[in-house]
């Protein structure tokens, strides 16, 4: 299988809009392509009835390297964590093979009336533990 066709790969090439007046990324930047990478990973679920809101708990940036205009990144999303209620993703971030950051993110499963913290369904579990590292 190709990378791109990955579902836990994704490239982005780094835009001007992104870029602060010195030349480098935004911080606010990181986490963006991070969620980016996170949501394309997570469309690729199996499918459940009444799943549960995810909402992020924790979220950690780690700057290596900086990143400039028309940078072409390349986004791995691993699952670091599963718990009982929540997830921990970690997503690294590459640029011509050089880790430019790392992010963690940990979700927390909601139930979506009360907004109270549930257990992760079965299904989502036995997914993620495909992508645990």
């Amino acid at each position: 299988m190709d990378d791109l066709e990955r579902v836990e790969v994704t490239e982005i090439l780094v835009p001007y809009r992104d870029i602060d007046m010195t030349g480098r990324l935004h911080n606010a930047a990181y986490l963006a392509y991070a969620e980016t990478a996170l949501s394309h990973f997570w469309r690729y679920r199996p499918p459940l009835e009444d799943e549960p809101h995810f909402q992020a708990t924790k979220i950690e940036i780690r700057l290596h390297a900086p990143l400039r205009l028309d940078d072409r990144l390349r986004l791995t999303v691993t699952v670091d964590k599963i718990g009982g209620k929540s997830i921990g993703f970690n997503v690294r971030m590459l640029c011509e093979g050089i880790l430019a950051a790392e992010i963690e993110i940990i979700w927390a499963a909601i139930d979506p009336a009360s907004g109270e913290p549930i257990g992760l369904p079965e299904d989502i579990r036995d997914w993620l533990y495909g992508y645990l590292k």
